[in-house]
């Protein structure tokens, strides 16, 4: 095999492998957004809905902000972990519980219920 044609192969075989990850970072993510719906959902868990309008629950609140266009209102993720995990370090006099602060949620289940939040 000459030069050029090991060179094609080479980007041909890491072109197919970054392809692949792609789909497999993908699908981790749809799963990440799947289950941090349903904590969010949840209404032993996040109970989101009890305050805030989010597509598709029932029965919303009024209390929070509609949760829409969340890529818009925070870009940085992690400003939207630390809203969740205790949003009194942001404004002291909110009603929001303390999902991390007071172990409603797990770090893990929080890390899920962001990328669901982030993907409205």
């Amino acid at each position: 095999m000459g030069r050029f044609s090991e060179t094609v192969l080479a980007v041909t075989i890491a072109a197919a492998s970054i392809a692949g990850a792609g789909s497999v970072t993908s699908a981790v993510a749809a799963s990440m957004i799947d289950e941090g719906r349903e904590i969010a959902l949840d209404r032993r868990k996040g109970n989101c809905m009890a305050c805030h309008v989010i597509a598709g629950a029932t029965l919303p609140g009024n209390i929070g902000p509609p949760l829409v266009a969340m890529k818009a209102r925070f870009p940085d993720k992690a400003k939207l972990r630390a809203q969740i995990w205790d949003s009194s370090q942001i404004n002291p006099r909110t009603l929001m519980p303390p999902f991390g602060r007071h172990g409603i949620l797990t770090e893990d289940e929080i890390d899920k219920v962001v990328e669901f939040v982030h993907s409205l």
